[in-house]
Parts: structure tokens; sequence; C-alpha cells
């Protein structure tokens, strides 16, 4: 996925109120920019970090900047989540996903389950595979992990896709890595026990769980590798 305009530099001040950050632009200026994540940010959100964002040019905009990626020291990381289902499509399209080829038809944010979308659904004639995508930015310890707040909607989406599987289905959990200063990945037990017991659990009733890690620039964010997992 290439972004559409160039990003603008800064440098993190602070990050609140869950959809807010304060940046100063590196012409001087201060703004602040709509944070398009609702987790906790953990590893990603440290005062005084490079920031870049995109700037919608929309006056109607209540926030005319959204902060889009963050650079540690080490790499840049991407913290758009409505980011990870464009570019889950996008690999999936262009066969770097392995796992998912062979289906000729993928459907967004199909109704499923109870009061739920999925986010990709892919079919050819009577075969369905459910894929469950999820943003991944915390590394701890050298793994990648997953989530970085308690999650009881990720929970209910795990049990939704048991249920597909269950029903003859084939049901994917594909976890979208924006970074790559870690490893493997596993499910983060010491921040969501419920969640990796969740996730556990699903896969032993045969729902697959996949990792694969994207390359974030400035120009461009594209899912380039597969990451092993670890449950």
């Amino acid at each position: 996925m290439v972004f559409n305009r160039e990003l603008i530099d800064g440098i993190l001040l602070r990050r609140y109120k869950r959809f807010l950050a304060d940046i100063k632009l590196n012409d001087g200026s201060f703004i602040t920019a709509h944070c398009p994540n609702s987790g906790s940010m953990k590893t990603c959100k440290e005062p005084g970090w490079k920031v870049m964002v995109s700037d919608s040019n929309n006056p109607d905009r209540k926030l005319r900047y959204t902060w889009e990626i963050v650079h540690n020291g080490n790499c840049w990381i991407g913290i758009n989540t409505n980011l990870p289902n464009k570019l889950a499509e996008e690999a999936i399209k262009n066969g770097a996903i392995k796992e998912l080829q062979g289906y000729e038809q993928i459907r967004k944010e199909v109704k499923y389950g109870k009061n739920s979308r999925i986010d990709l659904l892919l079919s050819t004639g009577g075969r369905l595979c459910y894929v469950e995508v999820k943003n991944v930015t915390l590394v701890e310890d050298g793994y990648y992990q997953f989530p970085d707040a308690v999650t009881e909607r990720g929970l209910k989406h795990l049990q939704e896709l048991t249920a597909e599987v269950k029903a003859g289905h084939r049901a994917i959990m594909l976890y979208v890595i924006q970074r790559s200063d870690g490893k493997r990945f596993k499910p983060a037990r010491h921040i969501d026990p419920k969640y990796a017991r969740g996730l556990t659990e699903a896969v032993s009733e045969g729902v697959e769980t996949i990792a694969y890690r994207a390359d974030v620039s400035p120009q461009e964010i594209k899912i380039v590798e597969p990451v092993e997992v670890l449950l």
C-alpha cells in the first residue's frame, strides 16, 4: 500500500484520550493529530520519537492530520489500525500470503456470527474461508505480541471463527505485524490471559493462526514475509 500523499515529519509530544496525539512538526508548528489506534500502543508512543502524519487537506475534518507511523530508533512502526485489512487484501491478491491462495472472490466486512462482520471472506464455489485480521504493534523480549490491551472483542472473534470451523468452513486468524524488530509471534498472556487461552482453544478446534510481517516506510507499507507463531 503506497501512501497517496507525501507524509509530514514531526516529533511526538504525547498521545492521550486514545485518539489524540500532540505533535511538533519539523517546520516548528504544533498540531493535534488523529491517532487511529484504540489500543494501549505500548512500545509505540514514547515522547520525543519521530513520527509522520498524513494531511487530509479536508477543511471539514475536525482533525486535519492523521498519525500514520512512528520510529523507535530501530525501525518504523505502522500504528494505523485501519490499514491491516487493506494490507492483507493486497497481499492475498499479489500472492504474498501463500496460505490464502486459490480463492476466486474476496469480500469485505461481511456479516456473520452475532452482530459481527468478518474482515475478509474468501470463496471459491461453495468453499468459504473466514479471515479475521488483527494489527500487531507490540514487541517485548524480542517477540511480536497481541493484544496490547485486554480485548473482549478479540476473544469474541475467536469464538465466532471457531463456530465457522464447526459449521464446516475454513477460518483464519491473521496477525499483520507493522514493524520489523522482533523475531517470532506469540499471544500476550501477561496482558490478556483470557485471549491467550481463547487463541489456544480456537486452534485446537481447527482455527488456523498465521502471522505476516510488513515492511513499513514513509513511502509505503507492504506485507513481505511470514513469522513463526508460538502458542
